[in-house]
């Protein structure tokens, strides 16, 4: 009795924590990365929108990535417009709201973490047991993890599909308790340079390495019993 109670314990942890790890790796990657940053200047025109350089642009990024992996509380994003140097690009209004953001990011960087912790401590436990059954078991767990996964982004892909911007209004209704997020692409840098499109597009990147990491996950039960039949 026990032993089942404990196997319920591991299985609904690593279908938990696998989804997790590979939703929150994947949303730290995409934030971190200048490619995607560049794509998004480049389909939606920023340069000719903003009127910065698309160089200043990435460096704007840059100072961006960097702000969501320091210490400071304040960001300045510092650049040249029009000739000019502009101390800070962005106003009061979105250096607190991106105080916010970075906020969000730090949380997903410790769901990262702790997944990843828990899900390591899960794997020692039951791969280096002494009992074949229960690594036999972990190999299934983290396949049924990577089903649920799958699974997950499937919905939330669907949803998005029919809907982004209530997805995207919804997020940030739940995310945040101001409305500091509510800017104009008018008057503020940031929302100019990061309209809603970029992330959608984001949230594509997501979801399919999400897909591709799930689907690979929720094959290796099935690989390993035709390996141990052959």
């Amino acid at each position: 009795m026990y032993t089942r109670i404990f196997n319920n314990i591991l299985q609904a942890l690593f279908i938990i924590c696998v989804p997790l790890l590979l939703i929150t790796t994947n949303v730290r990657i995409v934030l971190n990365s200048a490619t995607m940053y560049d794509y998004g200047f480049n389909k939606y025109k920023i340069e000719k929108y903003t009127g910065i350089e698309f160089e200043q642009l990435q460096a704007a990024g840059q100072q961006i990535r960097d702000y969501f992996n320091n210490d400071l509380e304040q960001i300045t994003v510092n650049i040249s417009l029009h000739g000019d140097n502009i101390p800070n690009l962005f106003n009061e209004r979105e250096i607190l709201h991106m105080y916010d953001v970075k906020n969000l990011v730090k949380m997903v960087y410790m769901v990262q973490l702790y997944s990843a912790i828990l899900l390591s401590a899960g794997c020692v436990f039951m791969l280096f047991n002494s009992f074949t059954n229960r690594r036999i078991l972990a190999l299934k767990y983290i396949g049924r993890g990577g089903v649920f996964s799958f699974s997950l982004v499937i919905a939330v892909s669907v949803l998005a599909i029919v809907g982004f911007d209530r997805l995207f209004l919804f997020f940030h209704l739940v995310s945040f308790s101001n409305d500091l997020w509510v800017l104009d692409p008018r008057h503020d840098y940031l929302i100019a340079m990061f309209p809603q499109g970029f992330f959608f597009d984001c949230t594509v990147v997501i979801a399919f390495l999400t897909l591709l990491e799930g689907g690979i996950l929720s094959l290796i039960p099935r690989v390993i019993r035709l390996v141990v039949k052959r």
